[in-house]
């Protein structure tokens, strides 16, 4: 099934329900007056977000919704009921854009709700034009048509984790493994040439293809890079333990991040050393205590795909992190 980021549907609010002419009767007061009661609103249209990546595919075929009318007033000046809402169910990211007016709405938390579509009010029933001089009033207005247009909606991921790091950190082969998703994986430079993203228990990761030195002046894939960590809540800092000096490692990546603009920089970021199989318990210590040193960190964290009780650690401190039961250093 083919991943959808963008499609245009259309959607209407309900119309409200008309007003109506009635008489109150009654055996003491056969001509007891108007008693018609006003219709209830139309049901908007709203937006709701979720974290579902694959919400938009909901709209792959089925591009025409629309709310309940609200429901004609009734005898004894009851009150029409109003017409049930509609909710469309959108990634968090996605940008909502009615094409007929402009209006903007963009979903950025999980449960957030906006009025995408008002309903339109209901009518007046006879009884609401009674007067001192018109006792007897045989008028009633229309509900009112809720609003309606074609709406365009596109997702800008937001990821919950950003996996960055040198080309041949492991990335993509953690983002497989932590969420089955199907990255490419090689022992080559630039293997991944578009961000792969990954659902990981309710939470968006996203492989991010590798930096190398130069890249903020648009050296490999530069600018490219860059702009896909602009929407992510946290960096997961890879280092290869093949790399013979990993400070040198983390500062390249972080002086490209710095060079980029301040905002990437001043992203909560968590360091993670990779490939722990290739090297013994010594070696990884002190890697650790290298990097504790010279970033003034208390936890390096550490990860061996080969591994699965390593996975099952790393995995369980990630949900931590992701949920707030962590705070990740900056």
């Amino acid at each position: 099934m083919a991943f959808i980021d963008y499609v245009v549907i259309h959607a209407s609010a309900g119309r409200g329900g008309n007003g109506v002419v009635r008489w109150l009767r009654q055996k003491s007061r056969p001509k007891g007056g108007p008693a018609g009661g006003d219709g209830g609103k139309g049901g908007d249209v709203l937006l709701r977000g979720v974290r579902d990546l694959g919400a938009l595919q909901n709209f792959a075929h089925e591009k025409k919704f629309s709310a309940e009318p609200g429901q004609p007033g009734g005898e004894h000046n009851r009150h029409g009921a109003d017409g049930a809402v509609k909710v469309l169910s959108v990634p968090i990211g996605t940008c909502a854009r009615v094409l007929e007016t402009g209006k903007k709405i963009e979903i950025m938390e999980e449960g957030e709700t906006f009025v995408l579509f008002e309903g339109g009010k209901g009518g007046l029933g006879n009884n609401y034009f009674k007067s001192s001089t018109n006792q007897n009033p045989f008028e009633s207005t229309k509900g009112v048509a809720g609003e309606k247009g074609s709406v365009a909606l596109e997702l800008k991921i937001i990821a919950d984790g950003g996996l960055i790091g040198l080309p041949n950190a492991g990335k993509s082969s953690l983002l497989n493994i932590l969420t089955h998703a199907r990255a490419k994986v090689g022992a080559y430079p630039f293997t991944t040439l578009e961000p792969n993203l990954g659902a990981f228990w309710g939470y968006v990761l996203a492989d991010i293809p590798g930096l190398i030195e130069g890249a903020a002046t648009g050296k490999g894939l530069g600018s490219r890079f860059l702009k896909h960590t602009e929407r992510t809540n946290m960096l997961v800092h890879l280092i290869s333990l093949e790399q013979e000096d990993v400070v040198k490692a983390y500062h390249t990546v972080r002086d490209e991040l710095s060079s980029f603009g301040e905002t990437l920089a001043d992203k909560k970021e968590i360091v993670v050393l990779s490939k722990t199989d290739i090297v013994s318990g010594e070696v990884l210590a002190m890697r650790k205590k290298e990097l504790a040193n010279a970033l003034h960190l208390s936890n390096i964290y550490s990860i061996s795909i080969k591994d699965s009780a390593s996975v099952k650690e790393f995995s369980d401190t990630l949900t931590s992190l992701f949920r707030g039961n962590i705070s990740a250093p900056v």
